[in-house]
């Protein structure tokens, strides 16, 4: 009767895995910034974000620019989040402190970049594996581009080679 018991429970999953619950909502996500601040993504509801993989040494790293062009003429229909990720050719190989540095000297950074995940495969950062999820595809490169709309939806995607400042993007935020 106990096997019974423990066979059922195990099957209905009252015993879980040491993994933490899979978020269900784009809200449900909290990380550490780039200086190790816990940043609640329920702060985000009703407002447009856009996540970005970004990394310093990459042939789209002057998106940087542009990113902090968008967060600074339209932060208010758009959020920008940047996500430092080594997932590609190995072009973020510093520590987030060297990472927000570079990004502060070089590019003038004021949008909230996050430390350093990875987000693709195996050991993707779970917002990553949601956004792939909810998005239809996982980056294939330095600055890929998520949008979630006001009510935490993935509502587009674009590759690396769609700048942050171009006519889709812009026309998606101010849908």
């Amino acid at each position: 009767m106990i096997k019974v018991a423990l066979l059922t429970a195990l099957f209905l999953g009252f015993f879980t895995s040491t993994d933490a619950p899979k978020p269900m909502s784009f809200y449900d996500f909290k990380m550490k910034s780039i200086d190790g601040k816990e940043i609640d993504f329920k702060q985000y509801k009703g407002k447009k974000v856009l996540l970005v993989n970004v990394a310093s040494k990459c042939g789209y790293t002057p998106q940087y620019k542009d990113l902090e062009a968008l967060h600074a003429q339209h932060g208010k229909e758009v959020v920008v989040l940047g996500f430092p990720a080594n997932n590609f050719g190995g072009q973020e190989p510093g520590s987030n402190a060297a990472i927000k540095e570079f990004c502060s000297a070089t590019y003038g950074v004021k949008f909230q970049l996050f430390e350093k995940v990875s987000v693709k495969g195996e050991d993707a950062h779970p917002l990553y594996k949601w956004l792939a999820e909810q998005g239809g595809s996982e980056p294939k490169w330095n600055f890929s581009k998520y949008l979630v709309d006001e009510n935490g939806k993935v509502v587009k995607f674009w590759p690396s080679s769609v700048k942050p400042l171009s006519d889709e993007v812009l026309a998606a935020i101010k849908k």
